[in-house]
């Protein structure tokens, strides 16, 4: 099993250096640390007084990672999580903040578990993932990268500016699909043929 520090490496890889894209809702970012995760914690890189898109490119790796650690993973509880789920949740909340845990609630009730959707990870959302890691555990973690999976597409249903992260000019499958089958065992990854026919209302 992969540390957690390890794992951080891996998401500040996937994250990519600069990038600012107006059609991201991140806005700017830097190893996938954005411009509001700066100003939230009050990290003037460049010593001017004011936290802007200067300070984003000064981000190294380094710091990336330790902030992933901390904000994204320590203090949001994911290590209280079962160990099966750890990776993908925490790669799914620097890439999508809180609803990586709106995800994992939404696949606990509907595996029968019920819980309030809020984005937290309080005690009734961590005892019935406990529950659920017991139920299925050799399917749980493979069911959260699905369900995942299906999120980002729903993105694209919803939000046209979203769809080219979700699929390439080509039409395969874009940066978020394979970030999220990154996690997912290859016998549920989705062929080329269905991800262009899930994408395929897309035009």
């Amino acid at each position: 099993m992969l540390s957690t520090r390890q794992i951080a490496r891996e998401i500040v890889a996937r994250e990519g250096g600069y990038v600012d894209d107006p059609d991201d809702p991140g806005g700017a970012t830097m190893h996938g640390v954005t411009l509001a995760t700066l100003k939230r914690l009050g990290l003037d890189l460049d010593g001017d007084g004011v936290i802007t898109k200067s300070d984003v490119a000064q981000v190294t790796a380094a710091q990336a990672e330790d902030i992933f650690l901390e904000h994204y993973f320590r203090r949001p509880g994911l290590a209280d999580l079962p160990e099966m789920l750890q990776a993908s949740v925490f790669d799914m909340y620097v890439n999508a903040g809180v609803n990586a845990i709106r995800v994992l609630q939404n696949l606990l009730n509907d595996m029968g578990l019920p819980i309030e959707v809020d984005g937290a990870l309080g005690p009734q959302t961590l005892q019935a993932a406990a529950q659920a890691a017991r139920l299925a555990p050799d399917h749980l973690a493979d069911a959260y990268g699905i369900a995942r999976r299906e999120y980002y597409y729903r993105l694209g249903d919803m939000r046209p500016a979203s769809r080219k992260f979700a699929t390439r000019r080509d039409g395969g499958k874009g940066g978020w699909i394979r970030r999220a089958e990154a996690f997912i065992a290859p016998r549920f990854h989705l062929s080329d043929a269905q991800h262009r026919a899930r994408v395929a209302s897309w035009g």
